[in-house]
């Protein structure tokens, strides 16, 4: 459950991530410190910042740069890759396209998914089995991001680890990792600057995104530097500013892992405003849920694909896929919260996919 927290954590997370492969992981007392920070933001926020995280800031940079590029284009060359039902919900969106709760957000954007094969995780994953539609121009632009993302997945899955632990409160059980197969979602945002009118800036509307959840386990936001525009809501309602840190990631937990700790973990309403006279790029990877293995367990929902030699009653068995497998609070999670199972669970892919299909006007 969130409180009425006032600024957003920041951890190093390099201890973690030098020892996340390690079976004695969590005896080291850096990763121990680590694990107790990552614990106490996701009770009390739902959202901090990391650094130590191990991907260059070159890269990070770059991507903002080749963002920028694009959407500065004539909109005849963006709409090449127009986002549409027919192209599975991938590609470009003009600003006022994506909605949230029916009003139109102030931005454009380029949305991606994990690219997936005809029927293969069922009925649910229909509507987005296409490819992804990347721009030809910046020349760079695939590579790139493709680059980004595999490194976004692979830090996603470190710091998961460390919030496994968080909620198990041990790694013995961690027999060591098998190889994950995480589905993901990656929007390239642009959000243009306030107009500007007698030499007063002045928003005709300055909600570039409303306020909302994320859907999934993990997010990761890499934000321009000189822009303070994303506001995370406290208990008492107030808006707190997640101010750019330089060499961070801004990250938030989802919807998912609210409902697996069984709402020990929130997933807290934010919202984007740019008050700046300046365009503003923001790039969003959310690490999903595993969507191949067919046992649906605290450490395989996170992607760990770890060996286990604990209690039986740890795991939720599933016949389907995760994309189709409802997601309900672990047994752990509702033991540390008082006995008493507070969600029903969801459907990942239903949850996915329905909210997707809402959230464009086209």
């Amino acid at each position: 459950m969130a409180t009425d927290f006032k600024s957003i954590p920041l951890i190093d997370i390099s201890p973690l991530l030098a020892k996340w492969d390690d079976l004695n992981m969590a005896e080291d007392e850096g990763v121990a410190e680590v694990v107790s920070k990552l614990d106490q933001a996701c009770r009390e926020a739902g959202f901090f910042y990391v650094k130590g995280h191990g991907i260059p800031d070159s890269l990070i940079k770059e991507v903002r740069n080749v963002t920028r590029r694009f959407f500065h284009l004539p909109y005849e060359e963006k709409i090449k890759i127009k986002l549409s039902a027919a192209t599975g919900y991938r590609g470009y969106q003009r600003i006022g396209e994506n909605i949230t709760k029916g009003i139109p957000d102030m931005h454009e954007a380029i949305d991606c998914y994990r690219e997936m094969k005809q029927g293969m995780y069922g009925a649910f994953s229909k509507p987005l089995e296409e490819s992804n539609q990347w721009p030809i121009n910046p020349p760079n632009f695939k590579q790139l991001m493709e680059e980004y993302i595999n490194l976004c997945t692979d830090l996603s899955r470190k710091i998961m680890r460390g919030i496994a632990l968080a909620l198990s409160g041990s790694a013995d059980e961690c027999e060591g990792e098998r190889a994950g197969d995480p589905f993901w979602v990656f929007r390239i945002i642009g959000y243009p600057g306030v107009s500007c009118a007698n030499g007063e800036d002045t928003p005709t509307n300055d909600i570039g995104c409303g306020a909302h959840t994320d859907y999934g386990l993990l997010t990761l936001v890499n934000q321009d530097d000189d822009i303070t525009a994303l506001q995370v809501r406290n208990l008492s309602g107030e808006w707190i500013s997640a101010p750019p840190i330089p060499g961070t990631f801004v990250c938030n937990i989802g919807d998912m892992l609210k409902i697996l700790s069984n709402g020990l973990y929130e997933s807290t309403l934010h919202r984007v405003t740019n008050n700046s006279p300046k365009y503003r790029v923001c790039v969003a990877y959310f690490y999903e849920v595993n969507l191949s293995t067919q046992q649906c367990s605290l450490f395989l929902f996170f992607n760990f694909c770890l060996s286990f030699s604990g209690p039986l009653s740890m795991f939720l068995f599933r016949e389907q896929p995760n994309f189709d497998a409802a997601i309900e609070p672990l047994d752990i999670c509702i033991q540390r919260t008082g006995g008493t199972k507070k969600f029903e669970g969801a459907v990942y892919g239903k949850h996915l996919v329905s909210k997707v299909q809402t959230n464009f006007v086209m």
